[in-house]
């Protein structure tokens, strides 16, 4: 029964490695959904993860002849850390087996520490069979990075230290799940000391192993698991985490990976460090929970499980924010092919921000555009779609077409055939709501626009590229257009760039 991990919670002795960390309130946050929402720190551990906690309970637990053999565990990363940073503390010879696919800083970070690494396969259940047979052919002992009870008990601490530091009312704690050593421990101590508190498990939709389990009411292994949440991408549930977890959370909720860019924002912006993909699941989940819910004027906590991202994924996370906070629309919208049919459109958009623009000219009757528009909610961009389909306009929803946001957007546009006197220019303005309608209207509509690309990345200045079919003759009155502008301005129409890629 989930009663017998309280007793191991209490005696765990993990404190002289791992460390007791803080409570915050997300203020603005809270302010926007209007409840209040706790985040327990484990990102602020010293192996930036809260997976020390288990790992270094599970070696203490060891007899001193294991200790004396080494031990050895398969880990994406934050496990590996805890289990590296522990062994080398009581000296103990560790070996980790890590996917090919773990994040750089991951693997550096268990060298670091002493450890040995082996990387193997592209997933966690491709390493976990390699290590499996380490075991055997070296006699390490096995560290399991969650299906253990001295890991799960040591993973409980974050439960007992939370309710220590709030003692108040509180409605419901959300907790990221991949093997579920995390929630198994949180579940089993909350629900033992507070049983009125709700506990919600949170899985990324593309690795939802304990939602399969639960609906199947026995464990299952999924075809295959997304590894954008490296740290929770597990094909099974364990077997002891489920035993429990199956007594102990009232529910799962799945979130999708524009929903854990939102979430990664929020952390960031409530307490200025950057979450990794699996440490802000339980976030995400929250969130949700509020939305379908209607959830207000609650206490609701979650865990930021972990800080260990590669900084070259922030871009790809940052683009995918907006649509993940449900703020932006992405749409496919056909408008004339004519001069000023772009301000037009702008101007039926009315004071909406325009996030992104992509256009290639492809013919002279239709210009199909790819546009982002600022929106509030889902409410507002269908509102949004509703308006320019009363203006006459062909739209498109594309907001959760994922080759759309993957893909599309970056590839609109090519070659135009049979396209004459384009002309290519780059420009810079300072960017405020309304400065992309502007600086259309300041072109006046004079020439027609063959290409358009624009992207609201936050910067003080937005960048638009714009191609323009001007005739020779009228280029001396371009030039002066353009110098009128009081933009900074740069001619590409030579770009090797353009000439290789976009020219006709």
């Amino acid at each position: 029964m989930p009663e017998s991990y309280i007793k191991r919670i209490l005696d765990a002795r993990i404190y002289d490695v791992a460390t007791e960390t803080p409570l915050d309130v997300l203020g603005a946050l809270s302010h926007r959904l209007h409840n209040r929402i706790l985040l327990k720190r484990e990102d602020l551990q010293p192996v930036f993860s809260f997976k020390i906690r288990g790992a270094y309970n599970k070696l203490l637990r060891l007899p001193a002849e294991q200790r004396a053999r080494g031990v050895i565990a398969a880990s994406a990363g934050n496990h590996a850390q805890g289990l590296a940073m522990g062994a080398a503390q009581l000296g103990v010879r560790a070996t980790i087996v890590m996917p090919t696919t773990t994040p750089q800083i991951k693997v550096n970070a268990v060298r670091m520490r002493g450890a040995e690494v082996v990387l193997w396969g592209d997933s966690f259940d491709e390493a976990a069979a390699h290590a499996h047979r380490l075991v055997e052919e070296r006699g390490l002992v096995p560290v399991h990075p969650y299906d253990d009870p001295d890991v799960i008990a040591g993973q409980g601490t974050v439960a007992m230290e939370l309710l220590r530091q709030h003692s108040g009312r509180l409605d419901a704690v959300f907790i990221p799940v991949g093997g579920g050593g995390l929630a198994a421990g949180m579940a089993a101590y909350i629900k033992y000391v507070r049983p009125e508190v709700k506990v919600f498990a949170v899985e990324p939709e593309e690795a939802a192993c304990l939602e399969a389990a639960l609906a199947a009411n026995t464990r299952v292994r999924l075809p295959q698991v997304g590894l954008f949440a490296d740290g929770v991408a597990v094909a099974q549930i364990g077997s002891e985490t489920f035993r429990v977890l199956r007594e102990t959370v009232d529910g799962v909720i799945t979130v999708s990976t524009d929903e854990m860019c939102a979430a990664i924002k929020d952390i960031f912006e409530g307490t200025r460090s950057i979450a990794e993909p699996a440490g802000a699941v339980g976030l995400a989940g929250l969130k949700k929970y509020i939305e379908q819910n209607r959830c207000s004027n609650a206490v609701l906590a979650t865990v930021c499980s972990g800080a260990n991202i590669n900084f070259d994924r922030l871009r790809y996370i940052s683009e995918r924010t907006e649509t993940g906070e449900r703020r932006e629309a992405v749409l496919a919208v056909t408008i004339p092919e004519r001069p000023g049919s772009y301000l037009q459109f702008c101007r039926d958009l009315g004071d909406r921000a325009i996030t992104e623009f992509n256009y290639r000219y492809a013919n002279s009757g239709e210009a199909h555009i790819f546009v982002g528009v600022q929106v509030t909610a889902d409410g507002d961009r269908r509102r949004t779609v509703e308006g320019l389909s009363a203006a006459g306009y062909s739209v498109t929803d594309l907001t959760d077409d994922e080759m759309a946001k993957l893909h599309i957007r970056h590839l609109v546009g090519g070659r135009a055939a049979g396209l004459e006197n384009e002309v290519v220019y780059r420009f810079e303005f300072p960017e405020r709501p309304g400065a992309l309608r502007k600086f259309l209207e300041q072109l006046a509509g004079r020439w027609n626009i063959t290409l358009f690309h624009y992207r609201n990345h936050g910067a003080a200045y937005g960048r638009v590229l714009v191609g323009l079919q001007v005739r020779p003759a009228e280029r001396g009155e371009l030039q002066a257009l353009l110098q009128q502008l009081q933009f900074p301005f740069w001619d590409e129409t030579d770009s090797p760039a353009y000439r290789f890629f976009l020219a006709s």
